[in-house]
């Protein structure tokens, strides 16, 4: 799984020719170490629907605030550079690849 910052996030994301998960995290952040082997898993499994990639809110801060990310783990979903749906916490594998799947 890819990680992105503030430099590499408009070609990774909002330029992709795919759906794509950023999951924004922090490394001491309980529920987001929680949550990276789910989302590491479900990136490996989905990966011909979407990229999934993950951004460190503590290296990178223009992109987390102008998504205005206040909690995390956040999970945005994006499709042809816009934001089509966003999820706060952490949360079970079946949840998660559920609403990626309703999302996209």
């Amino acid at each position: 799984m890819e990680t992105v910052n503030d430099t590499t996030f408009e070609t990774a994301v909002l330029k992709s020719d795919k759906p794509v998960l950023v999951d924004f995290f922090a490394n001491w952040c309980g529920p987001c170490r929680q949550m990276l082997p789910l989302v590491t898993e479900v990136a490996d499994e989905m990966k011909e629907q979407l990229n999934i990639v993950k951004m460190d809110v503590d290296e990178s801060e223009a992109t987390p605030a102008r998504y205005g990310i206040q909690s995390i783990p956040t999970l945005i979903l994006f499709k042809n550079g816009n934001v089509i749906s966003q999820k706060t916490g952490a949360m079970p594998k079946s949840e998660l690849v559920e609403w990626i799947k309703s999302s996209i």
